[in-house]
């Protein structure tokens, strides 16, 4: 019988916010894929949990797929973990999903951490309906996709560090209009937890003025 792939949500800060279940499920597998064995061995150390640590990142993970389905075909239970948040959203895990899927391989992902919801909600622009966007492309294709996501009515969710948000705040205005609602949080569910709303000039004003630290997540809608 082959074994089931755990796909495990970690805290994006606040290490309260790790569920009993993610605590029993990383003690209970063979092992555990993570992107940093030393950020992962922390987080295992903090809730006691004695299980091996596997590499599995974006420079590895095409090589890396084919070893863990052989081991879940044998009958090992493996979970992945990122550094934070839940495996597969903006971070590895999207290959390994597809792999489990092409083989018919037992999955389960747990409820639990992500950092777009509570910024998408306590942004107070419209959540019924979203366009979950991640990190914008680097250089290429980059004003493309602008482009593209300028024509949603949806609100739009993106990611962005800290040594591009004035960058990317700017192009904000450029492509989807000085009319557009913005919300801005950074260090969600950590000491200094911040979320700034504003139009995008009020945003763009805000970023310059300050230096931004830690993964911002921005919460986009020129439709109201």
């Amino acid at each position: 019988m082959s074994g089931i792939l755990y796909f495990v949500p970690t805290p994006v800060g606040n290490l309260e916010d790790m569920t009993f279940r993610a605590v029993n499920i990383l003690k209970e597998v063979d092992y555990i894929l993570c992107e940093d064995t030393r950020t992962s061995g922390i987080l295992l150390k903090h809730f006691e949990i004695s299980k091996p640590l596997k590499s599995y990142h974006l420079h590895n993970e095409h090589q890396a797929t084919e070893k863990v389905i052989t081991d879940l075909k044998n009958g090992q239970n493996i979970a992945i973990i990122t550094d934070a948040g839940t495996p597969g959203i903006s971070d590895p895990g999207y290959l390994l999903a597809k792999a489990g899927s092409d083989h018919n391989i037992e999955m389960i992902c747990l409820p639990g951490a992500t950092a777009f919801v509570p910024a998408l909600v306590v942004s107070g622009l419209p959540n019924n309906e979203f366009l979950f966007a991640g990190f914008l492309p680097q250089k290429k294709g980059r004003q493309t996709k602008l482009k593209q996501l300028a024509e949603e009515k949806k609100t739009i969710v993106l990611y962005e560090s800290p040594h591009k948000i004035n960058t990317t705040l700017e192009q904000i205005k450029e492509f989807f209009g000085e009319e557009t609602k913005v919300s801005l949080s950074r260090e969600i569910s950590k000491k200094f937890e911040e979320t700034k709303r504003g139009t995008i000039n009020e945003l763009i004003e805000f970023s310059k003025t300050k230096t931004l630290k830690g993964e911002i997540v921005l919460i986009v809608n020129n439709a109201i």
